[in-house]
């Protein structure tokens, strides 16, 4: 067919592409944004510093030279102060009076700050590993949901049939909704008005969706957010007075914002319903499968709500920041006299840096959900779970006699080239000889035995030459 891409034949009575793009993979020719996709993003610093590190770039930096995801920019500050507080203790020591201090203090001292930076780091990776763990059964669920609805529920003939179709994509959409408005309300987003949810969840009656129309105002606030030069700066530079409080959304709001997630898991379950009713999901396996899965969902939900607001108890959090303060400001004083005066200026940045960053790292890690770099990659995991719902809906339910009863299918492969036919062909009895004989054909290839089948052996009447050919 000629013409340009996606032309359309006029006695064809195809769609249009504009008719058909998906939001999630568009035809040629039509250029319809992923909205989960940050493969657009710019390299400004502006989005070089921001998160979470997409995980397709590859960069060829060696891993000790890179700066994103390295939480250097958030410590310059601290080891600024750090050296300035060096050079004063060093300028006091050689020029003033000796201050230096007996180095046991820093053995001792070095013990209490390892152990309270071990128990930082493991506690929030822990809950890091934790939320990776929420998301993957999230995935896991939501293609056995999507599965057990485009597959084993039945579509009625004669007209209904279309209409069942189209009930069972919108049923994948809402599979879809479910991830993406889970990762909103991680980051405390309670709106519908975001670009990779708002289609999604139009047609739902839910309160995130009257107090988006109510409040038009907070709303504007919370997509047009312009921190401002320094306040980007300050944010970038992990300034605690420039960050914005990230629940400011749910504090602004003059009405009920409801739990989205949850919402869509009662449509969710409420299709169940019907599905069972209507005789489309008779199977009683089918039918558990579908509202253990949905109950997978909730589990996700709840967890993944337990990990976002179950830090560290603040107490601990605290001390350890306290502690590791303490034993930095400590640091020249015990370093003057082992590096002779001024290298202990560099040597208290140095090690500073090491312990500072350690403990940088954990408090950064604690909020898997954020926008940090080192945050998991939300976006990401929503656009493996559209994807997946688009594959599974690409395809109608086969029978099996259209894909088994086929040319192309070699039954016994790598044994034989021969297809389905072939050996519909030769009787049960020779393809039970050759399954045996493709135990052993695969045992001498293990050994690394090529072409060890004397050319006048057989399987039944058929020479058996080399593997790969009976």
């Amino acid at each position: 067919m000629g013409g340009k891409p996606g032309a359309i034949n006029n006695n064809s009575q195809a769609a249009a592409p504009e008719d058909i793009a998906s939001p999630f993979q568009s035809p040629r020719g039509v250029q319809t944004p992923n909205p989960f996709s940050r493969k657009n993003t710019s390299l400004d610093l502006d989005d070089y510093f921001a998160g979470p590190r997409d995980m397709q770039k590859h960069s060829k930096w060696p891993i000790f030279m890179q700066l994103h995801g390295s939480i250097l920019p958030k410590i310059i500050l601290p080891l600024l102060a750090v050296g300035a507080w060096a050079t004063a203790v060093t300028l006091i020591h050689m020029k003033v009076s000796p201050i230096n201090i007996s180095s046991i203090l820093l053995t001792v001292l070095g013990f209490v700050v390892g152990l309270g930076l071990s128990f930082r780091s493991s506690t929030a990776y822990e809950r890091y590993a934790e939320g990776r763990r929420y998301f993957a059964q999230l995935i896991l669920a939501s293609q056995n949901l999507g599965r057990v609805y485009w597959v084993h529920a039945t579509e009625r003939p004669g007209e209904q049939g279309q209409k069942d179709l189209l009930t069972k994509l919108t049923a994948l959409n809402l599979i879809v909704a479910f991830g993406v408005a889970l990762k909103h309300k991680l980051r405390f987003e309670p709106y519908t008005c975001y670009d990779d949810v708002q289609h999604l969840v139009a047609h739902l009656d839910t309160f995130a969706k009257a107090a988006t129309v109510d409040e038009p105002d907070k709303v504007h606030k919370t997509l047009n957010r312009n921190p401002g030069f320094f306040k980007s700066v300050g944010e970038y530079l992990g300034v605690s007075f420039a960050e914005s409080n990230p629940r400011k959304a749910l504090k602004r709001a003059e009405r009920p914002l409801g739990n989205l997630p949850l919402e869509i898991l009662s449509y969710l379950a409420g299709f169940t319903d019907e599905l069972v009713a209507n005789g489309q999901l008779s199977v009683s396996m089918h039918q558990t499968m579908a509202y253990n899965n949905i109950m997978t969902l909730n589990d996700v939900l709840t967890g993944t709500d337990r990990v976002l607001s179950t830090p560290l108890p603040i107490a601990y959090s605290i001390a350890i920041a306290q502690i590791t303060w303490v034993y930095v400001i400590l640091l020249p004083f015990q370093l003057l006299e082992p590096l002779k005066g001024w290298i202990a200026i560099p040597g208290t940045v140095a090690a500073a840096y090491i312990i500072l960053g350690i403990l940088f790292i954990g408090r950064e890690i604690e909020n898997p959900f954020g926008r940090d770099v080192n945050d998991l990659p939300l976006e990401t995991f929503c656009a493996q779970i559209a994807a997946d719902m688009d594959v599974i809906a690409s395809r109608p339910k086969r029978r099996n006699a259209e894909w088994i009863e086929s040319t192309e299918n070699r039954v016994l492969w790598p044994l034989s080239q021969a297809g389905w036919h072939t050996w519909m062909d030769r009787g049960e009895e020779r393809i039970r000889e050759a399954v045996v004989h493709k135990v052993e054909a695969t045992f001498d290839s293990l050994k690394g035995v090529h072409n060890q089948v004397h050319p006048d052996e057989k399987v039944g009447e058929h020479k058996t030459t080399t593997w790969g050919h009976v």
